[in-house]
């Protein structure tokens, strides 16, 4: 499955994964790199993804994710965060030390800001991710539903990094029906309320 629509289209969030069927890592490092093509605030690249394959990691995490069983069964789970801290990689990215101030300036003293590029461009990394894997032959599942501090405890995660969400990654062991999407009439304002 290639053509952009499609894969759009056959996207499901799958919770019944085949336990036996195991994710190549060549595949599962073309879904993360394609992942990290996404579009970022300043192109600053607010995530970090961390790859849980072990199964005895898995369990581990199981009650942390509120006991969501596919947790468990999935061949990869992979845990989205969100650095707070981005705007230091400004440097790193642009030449310009105008441009550097200017993006700088904006985080620095903003933790609105900061919270929320490290919220909502890693959400932007995450989609990416799953329609990486679905046009791979890969379902997932993305879960917003569990214990962040056990997360962060679990998992040594620095306190600059926010965990945005978690998918899990494996090969659906059903194929379930479409769900429900409301009409374009019901979502779209055009130009104002």
């Amino acid at each position: 499955m290639s053509n952009i629509k499609d894969v759009m289209r056959e996207r499901r969030s799958i919770r019944n994964y085949k336990k036996d069927e195991k994710i190549s890592q060549e595949t599962l490092n073309e879904i993360l790199d394609l992942a990290t093509t996404a579009p970022s605030g300043w192109n600053l690249q607010h995530w970090k993804f961390i790859v849980i394959q072990e199964q005895e990691r898995k369990q581990r995490l199981l009650p942390i994710a509120y006991n969501q069983q596919h947790v468990a069964d999935c061949s990869a789970l992979v845990i989205v965060l969100g650095d707070t801290e981005a705007y230091k990689n400004a440097e790193e990215l642009y030449s310009d030390a105008n441009l550097v101030k200017q993006i700088q300036g904006g985080y620095i003293n903003n933790e609105d800001s900061r919270k929320k590029g490290a919220l909502l461009n890693p959400a932007l990394a995450a989609m990416q991710l799953m329609l990486a894997a679905k046009a791979n032959g890969i379902d997932s599942c993305p879960m917003t539903a569990f214990d962040q501090e056990s997360l962060r405890k679990e998992l040594r995660i620095p306190e600059q990094y926010i965990p945005v969400m978690m998918i899990t990654l494996g090969y659906a062991a059903e194929q379930t029906a479409p769900t429900g999407r409301f009409p374009l009439d019901r979502v779209v304002i055009q130009e104002s309320f």
